[in-house]
């Protein structure tokens, strides 16, 4: 068995793992400091559920007093508190997604933020967030943004209030890791990728803003309300955070047009 007391975005989470299998994306979820604060979620994970990878439709039942999520290769058991959670899943690849899933859910409940797929990058103490559709350069504009820090390469931690939005280094990454990054930054700027023969960048409408980004946020809605609390979040987010449309060349002078 194995424990892992992490803190993730404001929230100190406990995973504990039941698994002989030593998964590989627990690693960056380990905190390189003492976590002593009670947990704000528990999480205990299981193996040998399921069957591979088929697709990414995920199934929702809610109960009296819990959520269930199920995937083919794994199920997600949460009281409706988001308090408590098991995972059950079939193996790593499983397990990240299914972590994502829940903790995506668990900020959503909490009306604390948004789980972007996205990178983010940080530039002169403010943090740069770049999306766009399958293929558009998330992660080579994260490679071409080196030597700044990177806050993520693939889901970025987004907290949102009313008069604030921060980024928080994120542990649900693809490939590209940074090293440890304390506490949140300012989020400066969001960037919707395209790549292009010459650099150029647009600036968006709030409402194309909100267009681009509403299928770019990780959630498994499970109510109505949940529904509202994400569409908030999320047009709290562009009333605040100019969007534009970034076209790029494969190298890193697009950042002459954002620094």
């Amino acid at each position: 068995m194995k424990s892992i007391h992490a803190k993730i975005g404001d929230h100190f989470i406990q995973i504990i793992s039941e698994c002989e299998n030593p998964y590989k994306v627990l690693h960056n979820f380990e905190s390189n400091s003492e976590v002593k604060q009670s947990p704000d979620l528990i999480i205990k994970i299981k193996e040998s559920y399921g069957i591979p990878f088929k697709d990414y439709k995920v199934d929702i039942t809610k109960k009296r007093d819990k959520i269930i999520y199920s995937r083919a290769d794994y199920l997600i058991d949460v009281d409706s508190e988001y308090k408590s959670a098991t995972i059950s899943v079939y193996d790593d690849f499983a397990l990240k997604h299914a972590l994502t899933n829940l903790y995506s859910s668990f900020i959503v409940h909490h009306n604390w933020g948004l789980l972007i797929h996205s990178s983010c990058v940080l530039e002169n103490g403010k943090a740069h967030l770049f999306a766009g559709h399958s293929g558009a350069g998330k992660s080579t504009a994260a490679k071409l943004s080196f030597p700044r820090h990177l806050l993520s390469d693939e889901a970025s931690l987004v907290k949102i209030t009313s008069n604030r939005v921060s980024v928080y280094n994120s542990p649900f990454r693809s490939e590209l890791d940074a090293g440890p990054f304390e506490g949140n930054v300012e989020l400066a700027s969001i960037q919707i990728l395209f790549q292009a023969l010459q650099n150029k960048r647009v600036r968006l409408e709030k409402s194309d803003g909100l267009l681009h980004l509403m299928d770019k946020v990780f959630f498994w809605p499970q109510s109505q309300d949940e529904v509202k609390t994400i569409m908030k979040l999320m047009t709290q987010l562009v009333k605040q955070v100019p969007a534009y449309e970034l076209h790029f060349q494969k190298n890193n002078t697009f950042w002459e047009l954002i620094s």
